[in-house]
């Protein structure tokens, strides 16, 4: 059974899972998507692609119940099969893939680098697109150029020279020395810190009648959305205060 403890090793890494669960970049990826999606059915200017129909409505919130379900369902087996199988075993310094392989390997045998190598490539191929298209979209936005992959090359230059250099600066991690592993632990840290006062502006503007109008947020939706942007909050203002002791 897990110890709960209020170190600041230990609150690093709730404040790693909080961000990981609800990364800034989600409330970029989902709005463009959308967005994306409409013009694909040919709703190509702001006039043309304004409200929704309460079925778009209906879509869109099983589209993200059952996403969000089944991402915290892999990451729950992840938790639960990495307690089963490093922690059982010792394997607390996991400090590359080469170690987790080596690692699962009374378990997998053979297979270990084969399974590992499957899984992490598997990831690559839904993150990397995932994680540069995010960051081009939120750059982009921020300096009012074009963006969206329905623009052409030329139009919207800005937006694909974002996701070439993070491309780029991602393969070049792995030649400069940086450890991945804890490159991933602080970029979750960090998505931690900055999601709650995302939060709050989402939800802000989902209660401002001003700008959604009687598409504002219910009750439960309050409930549900402000809880966890105090609990990200706690967690985070209590990982400053302990670290360091």
């Amino acid at each position: 059974m897990p110890r709960l403890s209020f170190d600041s090793s230990f609150l690093a890494m709730v404040v790693a899972i909080f961000g990981t669960t609800i990364s800034p970049y989600l409330f970029f990826w989902q709005a463009d998507q959308e967005v994306e999606e409409e013009i694909s059915f040919g709703r190509v200017t702001r006039a043309q692609r304004r409200g929704a129909s309460d079925a778009e409505i209906k879509y869109a919130r099983w589209d993200v119940h059952i996403g969000m379900f089944l991402s915290n369902l892999v990451m729950y087996f992840i938790i639960l099969a990495t307690a089963a199988t490093l922690f059982k075993t010792g394997q607390t310094n996991i400090q590359s893939a080469t170690d987790a392989a080596e690692a699962l390997k009374p378990f997998a045998h053979g297979a270990a680098s084969l399974l590992l190598a499957v899984g992490l490539i598997g990831s690559g191929f839904l993150a990397v697109p995932v994680l540069t298209g995010c960051s081009a979209y939120a750059l982009t936005e921020s300096f009012g150029g074009r963006y969206g992959f329905n623009q052409k090359l030329r139009r919207a230059k800005f937006f694909y020279a974002v996701i070439i250099v993070s491309t780029l600066v991602g393969v070049l991690i792995n030649f400069i020395g940086i450890n991945p592993i804890r490159a991933l632990l602080l970029a979750a840290i960090i998505n931690g810190f900055l999601a709650p006062p995302l939060l709050v502006a989402i939800m802000l503007v989902a209660n401002n009648r001003h700008i959604m109008g009687n598409r504002v947020n219910g009750r439960w939706s309050n409930i549900l959305g402000w809880t966890t942007t105090v609990v990200m909050f706690v967690a985070a203002v209590a990982l400053v205060l302990t670290w360091g002791h």
